[in-house]
């Protein structure tokens, strides 16, 4: 018996054979995860084929130890298209797909129970579920629960949530409700066993369950489903592959959906009154009409934060002040090292955000000491608030360990929307900051913002409420908002995406690293566009769809060094 086996090495993409020795054959599949003797050292990597013949004269050294089970074989088939459409190493993807600790053997599968009856029938949920893919757009307030249900019912689902804690949660509801649930990454082993539907965030994508009987993406629009360091896979585009290879329903389910995934599926919305009625109330505070001097706080900000109910303000700004101007001369304060903006720490001191570099309060022009404040942070905006409110304000940020509880006031970043369970209003205090990001997703970005802030604040009829301070009151995404109605936002960036042929009306990949410049020059492939380097070293790599893009990819070699290829690029 021949093992065709991939090695866990950085550097290395080849297969080598091996021999299994007898007493090994019954723990040697296609998957399974070993260790095996490569130049003189041991090394582990993942069995990727079986054979009778070896492919080569020389005498094969024999399997030094299995490790234990890996994915399942269709997994492994998946991962030779995952390298090709994310332009990355297979061993990658591997990894992912193999569990976190030893398994050496799987548990019984669990008996098949009679299927549980959803409690009220959920039209929508079985219409996203009927057949093939598609987009089922539910408003905010909405529980996209019976989804998931209807789902579970088909047989062994998989489920992905956003983030681990939404995906334990969804587990304990499913389990609840009668269903055998495996989370994903712990209960791997049950996963593979089989009988079981499968929850889990990103990495589940990428969990052992052999055919699943349907596909469900909650959130699909939400970016923490992408990989951000290379190879840039997205889990939604996976898992679609899979259902399309099993022949299963696969449903993506958002408040706003993203233009990728309407590119490719039918959209399945409710009715516009049941859409209204899933989004809140929305008050657009517009600034250009406002004297200057007032800050970052409008009166209805502060009145609504004096009111006595819970207000959760959003400002996308850590720290204590991210733009100061010296008082004296008026100069920006700037880093005597590189000469970046600097930032006011809670010490008093000056930071460069860029190199780090460390200074007292001091401006280089003048030598003042004093400084104003431009743009203020999170901290800055919670000390400004609690003076005008009269009531204590807590800080939320991505750092924060503290818990939130029933504080009344939270200000912070966008983790404030994730720490918290629920609000009675949600202000953005400086909104344009996301509808003018430098991203070409800035707008679906901010617009996902506001459709989380919507669910903390709950439909109309729940009396929440959403304010937006901004002085672009008409731009698309607050349209959107306004009326309930995403399609707005879908018609309008759709044709701008067209006009600047940006994705999805084309397939984009990013070149960066010291070996970028020879491997563009080789990348001479008919149907692919070249655009760099920019300022920072990087390329662009542009087709009209993702076949040509990755053939032409794949089709290059890598020459020696760091070479960074981001398909797909979150950050563009």
């Amino acid at each position: 018996m021949i093992a065709r086996v991939l090695p866990d090495v950085g550097a290395i993409h080849r297969v080598f054979d091996y021999l299994v020795p007898p007493e090994l054959e019954r723990d040697v599949a296609v998957g399974t995860m070993v260790r095996v003797t490569l130049q003189g050292r041991r090394v582990g990597g993942w069995v990727v084929a079986v054979a009778d013949e070896p492919e080569t004269d020389r005498a094969l050294q024999p399997i030094a130890k299995v490790r234990g089970m890996g994915p399942p074989p269709a997994l492994v088939d998946l991962t030779s298209w995952a390298a090709w459409r994310w332009a990355g190493p297979r061993a990658s993807f591997l990894g992912t797909a193999s569990p976190p600790t030893a398994v050496r053997g799987l548990p019984p599968a669990p008996a098949r129970t009679p299927q549980p009856t959803a409690p009220v029938a959920d039209d929508l949920a079985k219409e996203a579920l009927a057949g093939g893919r598609r987009v089922l757009r539910l408003p905010p307030a909405r529980d996209p629960f019976p989804v998931v249900f209807e789902a579970a019912r088909l047989g062994p689902a998989l489920v992905l949530a956003p983030s681990v804690a939404q995906a334990a949660h969804l587990a304990m509801r499913l389990r609840r409700n009668g269903f055998a649930v495996a989370q994903h990454p712990r209960d791997w082993a049950s996963a593979a066993a089989g009988g079981s539907t499968v929850v889990g965030a990103r990495a589940a994508a990428w969990a052992p369950l052999a055919e699943p009987a349907a596909v469900v993406v909650l959130d699909e629009h939400d970016e923490g489903y992408q990989e951000e360091r290379a190879p840039t896979w997205h889990a939604r585009d996976v898992v679609i592959e899979r259902a399309r290879r099993a022949g299963a329903p696969c449903a993506l389910v958002s408040p706003c959906p993203s233009l990728e995934s309407l590119a490719t599926a039918p959209l399945v919305a409710p009715s516009r009154s049941e859409e209204r009625a899933g989004w809140p109330v929305v008050e657009v505070v517009d600034r250009r009409k406002e004297p200057p001097g007032l800050g970052l706080f409008s009166e209805r900000v502060v009145t609504l934060a004096r009111e006595g109910g819970r207000l959760i303000a959003v400002l996308n700004r850590k720290g204590r002040a991210r733009l100061l101007a010296c008082v004296s001369c008026g100069e920006l304060g700037r880093c005597e090292v590189c000469e970046s903006a600097v930032e006011q720490t809670d010490a008093g001191t000056l930071r460069c955000r860029r190199c780090g570099a460390e200074r007292p309060s001091v401006c280089l022009a003048c030598g003042a000491t004093r400084f104003r404040v431009l743009r203020a942070g999170v901290s800055k905006a919670r000390e400004d608030l609690e003076r005008l409110a009269g009531r204590a304000v807590a800080e939320v940020s991505a750092e924060s360990t503290d818990a939130v509880g029933d504080a009344p006031v939270l200000v912070g970043t966008e983790a404030v929307l994730h720490r918290a369970d629920r609000a009675d209003a949600v202000a953005f205090l400086d909104f344009d900051q996301e509808l003018l990001a430098p991203r070409y997703r800035a707008g679906e970005q901010a617009l996902g913002l506001l459709a989380r802030a919507a669910r903390l604040v709950g439909g109309r009829r729940d009396g929440g409420r959403l304010v937006v301070q901004t002085r672009m009151p008409t731009h698309e995404v607050i349209d959107v908002v306004v009326h309930a109605d995403p399609s707005r936002f879908a018609l309008v960036e759709s044709a701008r995406r067209a006009a600047l042929r940006l994705p999805p009306e084309s397939a984009i990949a990013e070149i960066s690293g010291e070996a970028a410049s020879p491997f563009v020059a080789a990348l001479g492939n008919d149907g692919v566009s070249l655009t760099g380097p920019s300022a920072a070293g990087r390329w662009l790599a542009r087709a009209e769809d993702h076949r040509r893009l990755c053939d032409g990819l794949a089709s290059t070699p890598r020459p020696p060094g760091r070479l960074r290829v981001a398909v797909d690029p979150l950050r563009l």
